[in-house]
């Protein structure tokens, strides 16, 4: 074995696979999408550079873009502090009750997550139909008729309810990330903290979150990269409207890209969705680096 990975031609042969995959697959793509961000191609026909014409116009007069963007950050913002601590008190209820019980709960919360994105889009499209809608027909039977409204149309409610068919589709992966680092806390800690007379909360607060930070901060991680991504909930339910009031920037750059016939905005929009996508998620990850290294 040492002989092996003590011969560059050896080691060069076993990591060019992984390289031209990554280069071909990544690296070209990302190449050829800078290239035509810079040109006002429509994606057929001739086509001119135009320079940063298109990055300067998204920076500095797309309101749309900026829009997106704090979409994603609210979603990002919505999983973090709402779906990830529901997410975790649940997977702590879960890991203190039977097995069978919990093999249960932990199943039935987990379907949503390997259900097609179509069909949970589809379900909740037609949940918050204002017309023959369940949401609607429940808040008229309980003389609440005022609360009915067309949920995905409505200025008021769209973000909120797009926000809540993603949240619903990802909530079981969170909860089965949390359960499995739950069940790797050995007993024996949480045991002697009891001895030593720390309560329930004291003994979540200062020992089992913090055995857990590494789960945490992998699930977070996940979580904003899923935010800045989402694209097929969005397209299905409101395709970015009413108004781009739920825009996010993968739809965004699809509808400029492939349906305004604006290739090279669609490409410029791409190559800033990757650096936002690149900058957020490192910057995530350090802080999470420093905040462990501090622990």
């Amino acid at each position: 074995m040492n002989r092996l990975f003590g011969n560059r031609t050896a080691i060069a042969f076993l990591v060019l696979p992984g390289v031209a995959i990554m280069v071909f697959a990544l690296i070209v793509p990302i190449g050829f999408s800078f290239y035509f961000s810079l040109t006002d191609w429509a994606g057929f026909g001739a086509f001119n550079p135009v320079g940063a014409a298109n990055y300067k116009e998204i920076l500095t007069a797309d309101p749309v873009f900026w829009r997106s963007l704090v979409n994603a950050l609210i979603l990002m913002a919505v999983t973090i502090f709402i779906q990830n601590p529901v997410a975790f008190a649940l997977a702590a209820l879960l890991a203190h009750i039977s097995q069978k019980a919990s093999q249960i709960f932990r199943s039935i919360f987990f379907v949503p997550a390997v259900l097609s994105v179509v069909v949970i889009t589809k379900l909740w499209v037609n949940i918050f139909n204002p017309t023959y809608g369940i949401l609607n027909k429940l808040l008229r039977l309980a003389g609440l008729k005022s609360l009915a409204v067309s949920w995905l149309s409505n200025p008021h409610t769209a973000l909120g309810s797009v926000i809540w068919i993603i949240i619903w589709q990802g909530f079981g992966w969170a909860l089965l990330f949390y359960y499995t680092g739950l069940m790797t806390v050995p007993k024996e800690i949480e045991e002697a903290a009891v001895v030593d007379g720390a309560s329930w909360p004291q003994t979540y607060t200062r020992i089992i979150l913090p055995y857990m930070f590494p789960v945490i901060s992998s699930v977070i991680v996940i979580d904003v990269i899923s935010s800045l991504k989402q694209m097929e909930m969005i397209y299905l339910s409101t395709d970015g409207g009413p108004g781009q009031l739920t825009q996010f920037i993968a739809v965004y750059l699809y509808q400029k890209a492939f349906v305004a016939s604006q290739y090279g905005y669609g490409n410029a929009l791409s190559i800033l969705f990757v650096v936002v996508a690149v900058g957020i998620t490192v910057l995530v990850q350090r802080l999470f680096r420093s905040e462990g290294e501090i622990q």
